[in-house]
């Protein structure tokens, strides 16, 4: 039997920490022993209040390409910092233009983290040549990874698009890279009649007119009429979509039981970054990883729809050698009969397609 397809997780997902020292330009290099240039980079400040920076290499590199995941601005609203170039091994920040400077990415006084995805294969497609979709894309795409980048201009009308992947869609993270709108986040838990909202706390939200009521296929997902993910007068849209990889990668959900024993949710290999969200009533989208948090119970949490600063609730999870245990009656994580759904990335698969075990922590 195979445990994995993917043995060393780190080849497509990493988490890097590091302190800051006010260098106006400063390369940002992984610690593990092989290369991997990154192609979506999720940075936040720990230590300070500070907005997400996401950025891709879809769209680019600079003070011009910088999405906040806590807002609903579009590109180039960040002028603390940005992700200047990607690199085979890392990638660089540069200070930005206001008077904070390198706030963002590179403060003396502060501590930073940075969630890392490899995709790396580039994909346009000309839907009326190619027959897939309606809607032209371009993008990279991971697909041992189960990773896609994938940019769209809006044209008003039921639609379809090709995401690059061969497989079926468990999640994407959308967003009008243009307008201020929300973030949109298709799962395959709450399915395709509504979303959930990356900048918000709000439950899942039904509006058929987002994903058209269908739900993705192989080769191509559906987009309505919503301003978030088809606007009539041709902004532009970019998407992080995945799906589930064995030993590697997991979309997933569970029903809370309110109890400080907690469901056991099994991934099939070690966690190294999990992100939580309660879908059937407001609360926030958690994330952790084994960087940050290097024993159990898993602490130090951000939160993707804030700004906040880093917190370390006093119990919540372990991260166990197959999956991650709930330790806490809160709301956010283990209400009782709550929805939740969640991602999930490896650090090590349960077992390797070798045969090695994955140790616990």
């Amino acid at each position: 039997m195979a445990y994995t397809d993917i043995d060393k997780p780190s080849d497509y997902f990493r988490s890097k920490l590091w302190t800051g020292n006010d260098a106006t330009s400063r390369v940002i290099t992984f610690d593990e022993d092989t290369n991997m240039q990154p192609d979506w980079v999720w940075v936040k400040g720990r230590s300070l209040s500070v907005s997400h920076l996401l950025q891709d290499s879809v769209r680019g590199t600079g003070g011009s390409y910088t999405l906040k995941s806590d807002a609903t601005a579009g590109d180039g609203t960040n002028t603390q910092g940005n992700v200047s170039a990607f690199s085979t091994n890392g990638f660089t920040v540069a200070e930005g233009s206001d008077s904070d400077h390198t706030r963002a990415v590179n403060n003396g006084s502060a501590t930073y983290v940075a969630w890392n995805w490899k995709a790396g294969t580039s994909f346009t497609n000309d839907a009326s040549s190619t027959g897939i979709g309606t809607i032209d894309s371009t993008g990279s795409v991971n697909d041992t990874a189960g990773f896609s980048i994938c940019s769209w201009v809006g044209t008003g009308s039921n639609g379809t698009i090709k995401h690059g992947l061969s497989t079926i869609p468990e999640i994407m993270i959308i967003k009008n890279t243009g307008h201020d709108t929300n973030w949109t986040v298709y799962t395959k838990p709450t399915g395709e009649l509504g979303e959930l909202r990356l900048n918000s706390t709000s439950a899942f939200v039904d509006d058929a007119t987002l994903y058209n009521d269908t739900a993705p296929t192989s080769s191509v997902f559906s987009v309505g009429t919503n301003y978030n993910t088809n606007h009539s007068d041709g902004r532009t849209y970019i998407g992080y979509i995945f799906s589930s990889v064995k030993g590697y990668s997991k979309i997933g959900s569970w029903t809370g039981n309110g109890n400080a024993d907690g469901p056991f949710i099994y991934t099939g290999f070690k966690p190294a970054w999990v992100m939580i969200k309660r879908t059937d009533s407001t609360n926030n989208w958690g994330i952790m990883d084994n960087k940050r948090s290097t024993f159990n119970e898993v602490g130090d949490q951000l939160m993707a729809n804030t700004s906040d600063a880093e917190d370390n609730p006093t119990s919540g999870r372990d991260f166990l050698s197959n999956g991650f245990k709930l330790r806490e009656t809160g709301n956010a994580i283990n209400g009782s009969g709550a929805s939740y759904i969640y991602m999930a990335f490896a650090e090590n698969p349960f077992v390797t397609s070798s045969g090695v075990p994955a140790t616990a922590r």
